[in-house]
């Protein structure tokens, strides 16, 4: 089957009038009474990995048609369209890809964001760049890194990255981003049943009295691409019951508001996890998040269909007021509630792919 890039089928927006959106630096509410506060930032749609839930091979082989650079975002307009999010109330910047740290000079990108008020920059990378960038990330003002790893097992992990990449490059990262102060660092392990989960266990022994926090992620139907099942779903609860019996564990309470992920600690103090239930326990209610794709698309929802187009207005040189109520416009008028209303016919349809929005 042939593969249109996703982008193809985003729709522009269309550009509201200005007196319909609420004063500039007004925090914004959505239709459900949700407000914006964590935007992410897509800088790239390639990858050095082809992750079996994320890029399959046979969709995106190594002559897939990415985006040429002109069409992707430059630094001076990422920065601006986070300033504007950032005087709406976004207190959380998340870089992301595809592979982030494959976009040139994304340090230059770092150190222009951290100039922006009151917010912390994060990082989602599968780590294996960071022996090389971690300590310049840290130095240009990143606060903390996500790393992806979903094995510990060598023959497993190279086989769900289908790139032939050791776990000792990832592991050499995590190192790295340690060294470097980016911490703590959070390990996301996307656990797929009958392909990685008996590999649970060995990871909550590797990353415990480590500092770093570990979650498991329910695999999810995001795009098209990845041949989503139902039955590949193993629910958190299953993963916190396995990890109970090795090492019991007591819930605490979110860090903060709408935090995603459900956290638990050891009770012999060796540090906590983190499991995030997409799937099986909805949180589309507190979601505060909305994603900004390589080439200047808005999407409201990590399963949406269709974008709402910022770059034009950027490059058609739209001032900043009319920018801020475009974005005003798409977050008032979001209803996003996917995980909510999920069935196997919203499984089926074309969604915006992981690789392409950054997760």
């Amino acid at each position: 089957m042939k593969v249109i890039p996703i982008q193809q089928a985003a729709s522009a927006i269309v550009t509201p009038r200005t007196e319909a959106a609420p004063p500039p630096g007004e925090s914004l509410r959505d239709r459900r009474g949700r407000s914006v506060r964590d935007l992410r930032i897509s800088v790239t749609d390639r990858c050095n990995f082809r992750c079996v839930y994320c890029m399959p091979r046979e969709v995106f082989g190594d002559d897939y048609p990415f985006l040429p650079r002109r069409e992707l975002l430059s630094f001076e307009e990422i920065v601006r369209v986070a300033s504007l999010f950032v005087a709406r109330g976004v207190r959380k910047l998340r870089i992301t890809g595809g592979e982030p740290l494959l976009r040139k000079d994304i340090e230059r990108l770092i150190e222009m964001l951290a100039r922006l008020p009151g917010v912390e920059i994060t990082l989602t990378t599968n780590g294996v760049l960071l022996p090389k960038l971690a300590r310049r990330l840290k130095d240009a003002g990143l606060h903390r890194v996500t790393v992806s790893l979903d094995a510990l097992d060598d023959a497993l992990f190279r086989q769900m990255n289908d790139a032939n990449y050791p776990v000792e490059k990832v592991l050499e990262g995590i190192e790295s981003a340690r060294a470097a102060g980016l911490g703590p660092i959070k390990v996301n392990m996307v656990v797929k049943r009958g392909t990685n989960d008996g590999d649970i266990e060995a990871m909550a022994t590797h990353f415990r009295h480590s500092g770093h926090i570990l979650r498991f992620i329910e695999f999810m139907d995001v795009g098209a691409s990845n041949g989503w099942k139902m039955d590949e779903v193993l629910p958190s609860r299953e993963v916190i019951a396995r990890i109970d019996r090795l090492f019991p564990l007591e819930p605490i309470d979110p860090n903060y508001e709408g935090e995603v992920a459900e956290r638990w600690r050891y009770k012999d103090g060796a540090g906590e996890i983190g499991v995030i239930s997409s799937v099986t326990q909805a949180f589309c209610a507190s979601c505060t998040r909305i994603r900004l794709s390589t080439e200047g698309k808005l999407y409201t929802c990590l399963f949406a269909q269709h974008g709402h187009d910022l770059r034009a207005l950027l490059r058609e040189g739209a001032d900043d007021a009319r920018i801020d109520a475009a974005i005003a416009h798409v977050w008032q008028q979001r209803d996003d509630r996917y995980s909510e209303i999920r069935t196997a016919e919203t499984a089926s349809l074309r969604k915006i792919e992981m690789s392409y929005i950054g997760g």
